[in-house]
């Protein structure tokens, strides 16, 4: 959906506030080099020549056995590599095929809202019909705040789709034991595909727990998850990811796949070689690092009168919900990037419910990061809505 600003330049209050622009709207991989090794993989794939740049649809075959192990340590229930895994270009590429391969005109899709932007685009690309499902993560504690009673007469309606991330995009919550065994159970139940992105299983913050959709058995026959190196391990550039599940799924996204684009880039596959299997104690720093950003961040905000912010438990995504402002969150997005340097994703895109909050990447450089979010709480404080108290 195109957002149409409601004001002009001119309505704008006050000059500019000077800083370094920082672009939130996705990670920075100059701040966060990619995970080691990822080069010599690629330089090793290269060399393969022919053999590794035209591998089958699903994928080179000698990497998918390797993903599919560390995979099944992962999520504690191995993927068969020949028949429930596939290699595609990007995370994206992969819930662009499970979407393809699972909806088709006026299939019910189950959305979570707010989650993922792509998704409700999706099904309305693959003209599917959306049956939006609250997230009440603002309201919630010790879960995510998925409202089971709605999913359940989503599927009752007549879902054969549900559609989510966990760790949630663009909030950051996880969803909790109870939340995934109730997921696996009505799934089961009512015979749904689940198509869950796990692209941030990986970066838990320090005393939270994760529980995969997978590794619950009731789930398993109509599930596909997804995963890749694009976020934490930084290793957007190469385009990679995976999705492993329901062999009968996989296969109908490899056909997909063998028709937009044959496979994904073969020598970027290589890279999956070193994924998973990072050397000791990088993965704790990186969590380190980006928890600091995240405190940093959440200690700025949170002095913000009026704002609304869950703490994030993994990822890099922050979603606090504006105070009200004298400007409407579409133009206060586009005020923040002009007055400010600062770029945001409008919350709207991420469901309707969210049309008073913003999104920030804070997977960026620390400094640079604080300093932005100490430029938009200050323009926050010119634009909220001065309130004089009665006298009585």
């Amino acid at each position: 959906m195109r957002l149409q600003s409601t004001s002009s330049e001119s309505a704008f209050l006050g000059g500019v506030i000077e800083g370094k622009p920082v672009d939130f709207s996705h990670g920075d991989v100059d701040a966060f080099l990619p995970a080691p090794g990822a080069l010599d993989a690629f330089l090793e794939g290269y060399r393969r020549g022919g053999s590794q740049a035209y591998t089958e649809y699903l994928g080179d075959a000698a990497v998918r056995d390797i993903v599919a192990d560390r995979l099944g340590a992962f999520t504690g229930a191995p993927p068969s590599a020949a028949e429930d895994l596939i290699v595609t270009p990007g995370t994206q590429g992969a819930l662009f095929l499970a979407m393809g391969a699972t909806v088709t005109s006026g299939t019910k899709v189950a959305v979570v809202e707010p989650d993922y932007f792509a998704n409700r685009k999706l099904v309305r690309f693959f003209d599917g019909v959306l049956v939006p499902v609250e997230l009440d993560y603002l309201g919630s504690t010790g879960r995510a705040g998925l409202n089971l009673d709605q999913l359940e007469a989503a599927f009752r309606d007549g879902a054969q789709v549900l559609v989510l991330s966990n760790p949630n995009n663009p909030t950051g919550v996880i969803y909790s034991e109870a939340e995934i065994d109730a997921i696996a159970r009505l799934a089961d139940k009512f015979g749904a595909t689940v198509i869950v992105d796990q692209l941030y299983s990986r970066l838990l913050y320090e005393g939270h727990a994760y529980t995969h959709l997978r590794a619950r058995s009731a789930a398993r026959e109509n599930l596909i998850t997804i995963m890749g190196p694009s976020k934490t391990e930084s290793l957007s550039g190469f385009r990679l990811g995976v999705a492993f599940g329901a062999s009968a799924i996989v296969e109908r996204m490899a056909k997909l796949q063998a028709i937009v684009s044959l496979r994904a880039a073969g020598y970027s596959q290589a890279v999956l070689n070193i994924w998973l299997a990072e050397p000791d104690g990088w993965m704790r720093d990186r969590i380190r690092q980006h928890q600091a950003i995240r405190n940093d961040l959440v200690g700025i905000l949170s002095g913000v009168d009026g704002l609304a912010l869950r703490t994030p438990e993994a990822g890099s995504y922050l979603f606090p919900r504006l105070p009200e402002l004298t400007i409407s969150s579409i133009d206060f997005v586009r005020a923040l990037r002009q007055q400010a340097g600062v770029t945001v994703t409008p919350g709207v895109e991420f469901g309707p419910r969210s049309f008073e909050s913003i999104r920030f990447n804070y997977s960026q450089n620390h400094e640079a990061a604080v300093a932005a979010v100490e430029r938009t709480a200050a323009l926050i404080d010119r634009y909220r809505v001065q309130r004089v108290a009665r006298r009585a």
